[in-house]
C-alpha cells in the first residue's frame, strides 16, 4: 500500500514539474554562474545555453527515472561522457569545477521542489523526500562517473598526442638543416616558446642503476625514446640553467653540448655524443654535468683515435717503450715543458715539483726523443698526441 502510494506521489510531482524544467535549470544555472566563476562567458551567450541545457536535459531524465527505474539511461550516460571529454578539452586540471556546479544545480533542484510542492497542493511525506534524495544522489553518481570516464579518456589521450607532437618536435629539431617554418607550426601545436639558441645534452645510464625521467622544466625537450637518448635544452647560456641541469641530470652520465642556433641543433648533438663517448670509457669526469666545450682538445684529437696510435708511435716510440709509471711520469712533464716553453721553474710550479727534477727529466727525454722535441715546426703536432694517448691511457689503467 505504501509503495503503491509513494508511487502516486512521485508520479504526481513529476507531473506538475516537468512543465517547469525551464525554470528549474533556469535556477540551477543561476546558481552555477553565481557561484563557480569559471562557467561564467558574459561574451559567449552559446555557452550559457548550453549549461541551461546540460541542467535541464539532467532533470528531465531524472524525472523519467522517478517514473520508470528501468527507463534507458544511455544517451545520457553519454551526453555526460561528452561533457568530460568536454571539460579535458578546457584544459581544467581536475573536475572540481564540475563537481561543485553539479552540487549547485542539484540543489536548486530539490530546494526548487521542496518549496513549490505545498504551492502546487502536493503533499510529499518525508519518507518520499528520503527516497526522492537517495534517488537523486545515485543519479549524480552515475552522472559524475560518466563525466570522470570521458575526462580521464580524452586527458589521457589529450597528454599522448602533445608528447608525440613534442617527440616530433624534437626529432625534427635534431636533423640537419630543419625547415624553420615546419618547426615554427609543430611548436606553436606543442605551445613551445622558440628560443634564439639551444643545446642539446646527451645522456646515458650509469651502469648498475635504473634512473628515473630526467626532473627538467617543461620546455625543455626530452627524448629518451631515441637511439642516443638526449634532451634539448632552450636558452641554455642563461642564468641558473647549468644548475638546472645538474639537478636534473644527477642520476645520469650526461654532457652537455656547445650553445648553437635553433637550426643547428645536431651539431650540438654530434659534439655533446662524442662527449658522452669518452664519459662513458671514463676518459673524462663524470661526476656532474660534461661540458664539451670544456674539454675541446680531448673532442677534437680523439675524433681519429686510431690516428692519435699511430702517430703515438711515429713520435713518441723510445718513451712508450718503458714500463708504465715512467712513461706516464716522462709524457706528462714533456706535455708541460711544451705548454710552458721548456720553462723548468715554471713546469716544477705546474707539477709541483723541483725545479732540478724537471731538469733531470727533460735530459731523459732529450735521450729518448732527441732534439727533435724542441721543433717549433713539430711541436703542435706533439702537443695534440701526448694529449691524445694521456687522455686514452690514464695512468693506473696499465700494469706495471
Amino acid at each position: 500500500m505504501d509503495y503503491e502510494s509513494n508511487k502516486r506521489t512521485l508520479d504526481e510531482l513529476v507531473r506538475i514539474f516537468r512543465p517547469q524544467l525551464p525554470e528549474i535549470a533556469r535556477l540551477g544555472v543561476l546558481a552555477i554562474e553565481t557561484q563557480v566563476p569559471d562557467y561564467v562567458r558574459p561574451h559567449d551567450a552559446r555557452y550559457s545555453e548550453v549549461i541551461q541545457s546540460a541542467v535541464e536535459y539532467s532533470v528531465g531524465h531524472w524525472f523519467d527515472l522517478i517514473v520508470d527505474p528501468e527507463a534507458d539511461s544511455a544517451e545520457v550516460v553519454q551526453f555526460f561522457y561528452d561533457l568530460g571529454v568536454g571539460e579535458a578539452r578546457e584544459g581544467r586540471v581536475s573536475l572540481e569545477v564540475w563537481q561543485t556546479s553539479a552540487r549547485l544545480a542539484t540543489r536548486a533542484t530539490v530546494d526548487f521542489i521542496s518549496q513549490r510542492a505545498p504551492e502546487e497542493g502536493l503533499d510529499v511525506p518525508g519518507r518520499v523526500v528520503g527516497q526522492i534524495t537517495a534517488s537523486v544522489l545515485a543519479y549524480i553518481d552515475v552522472l559524475a562517473e560518466a563525466v570522470s570516464r570521458g575526462y580521464t579518456e580524452a586527458s589521457a589521450r589529450e597528454v599522448g598526442e602533445f608528447q608525440g607532437r613534442r617527440k616530433r618536435l624534437l626529432d625534427l629539431l635534431l636533423e640537419p638543416g630543419p625547415e624553420p617554418k615546419e618547426i615554427r607550426e609543430l611548436a606553436a601545436k606543442t605551445d613551445w616558446a622558440l628560443p634564439q639558441t639551444v643545446a642539446v645534452v646527451a645522456v646515458l645510464e650509469r651502469e648498475g642503476t635504473s634512473p628515473r625521467r630526467p626532473a627538467l622544466p617543461s620546455e625543455v625537450l626530452v627524448g629518451l625514446h631515441l637511439d642516443q637518448p638526449c634532451v634539448l635544452v632552450p636558452d641554455p647560456d642563461g642564468p641558473g640553467r647549468r644548475k638546472m641541469l645538474e639537478h636534473g641530470l644527477k642520476e645520469w652520465i650526461a654532457v652537455a653540448g656547445p650553445t648553437v642556433p635553433l637550426t643547428e641543433a645536431a651539431r650540438s648533438r654530434d659534439w655533446a655524443g662524442q662527449g658522452l663517448g669518452l664519459a662513458a670509457r671514463g676518459l673524462v669526469p663524470t661526476d656532474d654535468l660534461v661540458i664539451a666545450t670544456e674539454h675541446l682538445p680531448s673532442l677534437v684529437i680523439l675524433r681519429q683515435e686510431d690516428l692519435v696510435g699511430q702517430v703515438a708511435e711515429r713520435r713518441l716510440g723510445p718513451l712508450l717503450s718503458l714500463r708504465p709509471r715512467q712513461r706516464h711520469v716522462l709524457a706528462r712533464t714533456l706535455l708541460a715543458c711544451l705548454e710552458s716553453g721548456f720553462n723548468a721553474t715554471e713546469v716544477a710550479t705546474r707539477l709541483h715539483m723541483h725545479a732540478q727534477t724537471i731538469r733531470y727529466r727533460v735530459r731523459q727525454l732529450e735521450g729518448l726523443l732527441g732534439e727533435g722535441m724542441y721543433d717549433p715546426a713539430q711541436r703542435l703536432e706533439l702537443h695534440m698526441v701526448l694529449h691524445g694517448w694521456l687522455t686514452l691511457n690514464p695512468e693506473g689503467a696499465e700494469e706495471d
